[in-house]
């Protein structure tokens, strides 16, 4: 049984559910495998514009399945030191794998956001919360280190460093309203509005050029790694001269002389 599912809410607007609720999606071998694979279909899909990712039942992610985790694949005949090296790429890959995904992918976050599943939140690039939501750093509670599926990239650049710190360090629990007040979420609804916000979101940026899209989320992502002000603008002039290619602009000029919304093909 696949522990992740697809499904089409929109002709451009995909949605990606964890969906083992019984575990609070926890993230076994085989539940991440499932997500390499969605993120695969999706990013493939030509069709496809925007991505929502969720958590069926109560939970968006509960971190790592501690009792039932399995092995990695391809992990069957390792020693125990080359297994664990496999063990932790194949997890620590899952959020890079989310960002090689052309599609912004909009994280709709309910209940427990813990560990690894706060790390699968961050690799989203726009999260919005349930008010139930929780984000909490697991490893540091399990004698382990507080850092991992590039965290200590990820959150110092949403939040700030003290305030990344604090939840790495003492395993704080940040609720959803301490969520947006440090920028860790950008908006707070109620749980059983947070699909269908989500969605919405999603549906309005696909009234926007596809490429236009893609290209944004790729030179915001770019411009978190590269080290001046004269780099990102360097990127950025490269990127606005090659959607101004598309014909995008023409049709965004014709269609405000004409008092009607554009039509994106590119």
């Amino acid at each position: 049984m696949a522990l992740v599912s697809i499904t089409s809410v929109h002709p451009h607007v995909r949605v990606v559910t964890l969906d083992n609720p019984a575990r609070l999606n926890s993230m076994s071998f085989a539940l991440v495998a499932d997500l390499y694979a969605a993120l695969d279909e999706v990013g493939a899909d030509n069709e496809c514009r925007v991505v929502v990712l969720t958590g069926a039942g109560r939970a968006f992610c509960s971190g790592l399945e501690l009792e039932h985790a399995g092995l990695p694949p391809g992990a069957e005949d390792l020693g125990r030191h080359r297994m664990g090296m496999r063990a932790m790429e194949y997890m620590g890959g899952i959020v890079p794998a989310m960002r090689s995904v052309p599609q912004p992918i909009i994280g709709a976050i309910k209940g427990p956001a813990y560990g690894g599943g706060m790390c699968l939140s961050l690799g989203t690039d726009i999260r919005l919360a349930g008010e139930s939501a929780v984000f909490c750093n697991a490893g540091i509670y399990n004698g382990l280190s507080g850092t991992e599926l590039g965290v200590s990239w990820l959150l110092p650049r949403a939040v700030g460093t003290s305030n990344s710190a604090e939840i790495l360090l003492t395993g704080k629990k940040v609720d959803a309203n301490e969520a947006l007040r440090i920028g860790l979420v950008s908006r707070v609804v109620p749980d059983d509005q947070l699909l269908d916000s989500s969605i919405e979101m999603a549906e309005g940026m696909c009234a926007f050029s596809p490429f236009g899209l893609a290209l944004t989320k790729d030179t915001i992502w770019a411009s978190l790694e590269v080290g001046s002000l004269r780099s990102a603008v360097d990127l950025e002039n490269r990127t606005q001269l090659l959607a101004g290619h598309t014909g995008n602009l023409t049709e965004a000029t014709a269609a405000f002389k004409e008092k009607r919304p554009p039509v994106y093909t590119e």
